[in-house]
């Protein structure tokens, strides 16, 4: 898959691992290990816990929200 056909929170990833140094397989775990928190409370545990950047953190939040969804 190209890099100009990935839309959305996902767009995101690959500067998340780069930035971070791990795998974005590894935050959507450690979200999903924290639900049922609503959206917000989940971004600001890898806020303030994890040290991500606002648009990171809700670009896996929102993305781990939309798989339990689906």
């Amino acid at each position: 898959m190209s890099a100009e056909s990935i839309r959305g929170p996902a767009s995101y990833f690959p500067s998340i691992e780069k930035k971070y140094g791990r795998p974005i397989s590894e935050w959507q775990q450690l979200v999903r290990s924290r639900l049922p928190a609503k959206h917000m409370e989940l971004v600001a545990m890898l806020k303030t816990d994890h040290g991500l950047g606002h648009g990171h953190a809700n670009a896996i939040v929102a993305h781990v929200l939309a798989e339990q969804k689906a």
